[in-house]
């Protein structure tokens, strides 16, 4: 070996830096753990830095309070039971919408999905009236049935609606058209082919309906919960801001995140297991 080539290799170009092994050797494991961790690196990222921002005031506290100011105040929420009082108010509202929504979402779609003539004539009006927003049903809404819980429950089962059927309708509408032939050799009746052919091809895309209904449903109940409410996540929100207490503004905003996550997860976990069963 020359003089230069033992030079470069006694470099310390040439060795591994104990902080890149440290690195190679995290990701190593990350992926060997099967990279369940690596959906929370982000926010753990963000959190980090929040904490750092508030530690070294980077934001005013009035601004954006710490971490563990607003981990203070969920755990007084919790103990005083007055998280459980309003969360239980936002499931129950958001549940008994999103049920019925979908159950109109699915029974509306099914029936555009299996008659083109129905689909001819509702589906233009549909699509026209799925643009308009929910906040802009609220003063209508409010007129017919008041501000107690079925303007809510209305609002939110709107929300869900919508992409439930427009899904249904696309689940129905995308059987392959040589199986139907297929099943037309057969002699298959009608109501053979839906449930046979037409309606095992039509689940995925009905469970991706129910969940951007869920979505849709749980966006819409914080809306109508900061408009009109005297309890719930959403008027917490709403409380925590008139009074300018951003730690509890802070705190509600983190269980809605938390919850809309893991029924997000338990839908997906269902989709699979139906769907897997089925097949």
């Amino acid at each position: 070996m020359t003089e230069a080539a033992s030079a470069l290799a006694a470099s310390p170009a040439a060795t591994p830096t104990p902080t890149a092994h440290g690195a190679a050797l995290f990701w190593h494991a990350l992926r060997g753990a099967g990279g369940w961790l690596e959906p929370f690196l982000l926010p753990l990222a963000l959190l980090a830095l929040w904490w750092a921002g508030a530690d070294r005031g980077w934001i005013p506290p009035q601004v954006l309070p710490s971490p563990q100011f607003v981990a203070d105040t969920l755990r007084e929420l919790a103990t005083s039971g007055d998280l459980w009082l309003h969360t239980g108010a936002s499931l129950q509202r958001v549940l008994v919408g999103f049920a019925a929504g979908s159950v109109l979402g699915l029974l509306l779609g099914t029936v555009m999905g299996l008659s083109r003539s129905v689909e001819a004539y509702a589906l233009p009006s549909f699509n026209a009236l799925v643009q308009i927003p929910v906040l802009a049903w609220l003063p209508f809404v409010l007129l017919l049935v008041g501000i107690g819980e079925p303007l809510k429950y209305i609002l939110i089962a709107k929300a869900a609606l919508v992409p439930v059927a427009l899904n249904t309708l696309q689940g129905f509408r995308q059987a392959p058209q040589a199986l139907r032939e297929v099943g037309a050799v057969y002699g298959y009746t009608r109501r053979q082919q839906v449930l046979e052919i037409v309606l095992p091809s039509a689940l995925p895309t009905l469970f991706t309906g129910l969940r951007l209904g869920f979505t849709k449903a749980w966006l819409s109940l914080v809306v109508v919960e900061l408009v009109a409410s005297s309890e719930g996540l959403g008027y917490l929100i709403v409380y925590g801001r008139q009074l300018f207490q951003l730690d509890l503004v802070m705190a509600a905003v983190i269980v809605v995140g938390a919850i809309g996550y893991v029924i997000d997860r338990l839908l997906d976990l269902a989709e699979r297991r139906f769907i897997g069963g089925a097949h």
